[in-house]
């Protein structure tokens, strides 16, 4: 990489981690290309040259943001092996991000996607990256419970996604509901693993049961 695209390379990165910064610390309505330009310590006018436009830049900023937050959590995600677990892991995600300032920063794009065009997509982009990885895992600790056969991984991900979503944003507004949420989430992980515990002929017994239902 030569000396001038790695220093075009380092004024992006700045400007993208300037840009999450910004919404986190000052919200959509104070986010410009000035503020973002200050909090980054470039010029404004880069934020021009690099993005094109402002709007652009928090699109581009948004998917920055997804990519690095389940980067970090992806070893823990592939070591989960039930789903009682994935709870747990998806309660401590909760806790790391919102003493990040993650979650403000959620409720930010959010908010923003309503007036902001690129906005919208790009925090859904983000999200998908979040449902992958949860779907991977819902693939295969399902597989081994008697519900394998029966559950639909792709939309339990997003069901569990669209959950944490919304215990992140009540939590602003009613902190102890959202801790109740949790709770909850984790008494039907715990119901599921009971499930798993059974002996082979209850599982069966499970499995048939299920078949039934889904014929009615």
């Amino acid at each position: 990489m030569s000396p001038e695209s790695a220093k075009s390379l380092e004024t992006k990165t700045k400007l993208l981690e300037g840009a999450l910064r910004t919404l986190t610390e000052q919200g959509i309505a104070k986010t410009s290309a000035r503020t973002v330009a200050a909090a980054a310590g470039v010029n404004q006018a880069l934020v021009f040259y690099h993005f094109g436009s402002v709007d652009e830049l928090l699109a581009a900023a948004c998917r920055y943001g997804a990519e690095r937050a389940v980067a970090r959590y992806r070893a823990r995600m592939a070591a989960v092996t039930s789903l009682s677990e994935l709870l747990a892991v998806g309660r401590q995600v909760h806790e790391e991000e919102r003493a990040g300032g993650h979650v403000t920063l959620l409720g930010q794009l959010l908010a923003g996607a309503q007036t902001h065009a690129t906005l919208g997509p790009a925090t859904a982009a983000g999200l998908e990256l979040w449902i992958a990885e949860i779907e991977k895992v819902l693939t295969r600790v399902l597989a081994a419970t008697p519900f394998g056969e029966f559950a639909d991984p792709a939309g339990l991900a997003r069901a569990v996604a669209a959950s944490f979503v919304g215990i992140e944003l009540y939590e602003g507004v009613d902190a102890s509901g959202a801790t109740a949420a949790l709770d909850a989430l984790e008494q039907l992980g715990a119901l599921v693993a009971a499930l798993e515990d059974l002996g082979p002929v209850a599982q069966r017994a499970v499995r048939h049961h299920l078949r039934r239902t889904g014929r009615r």
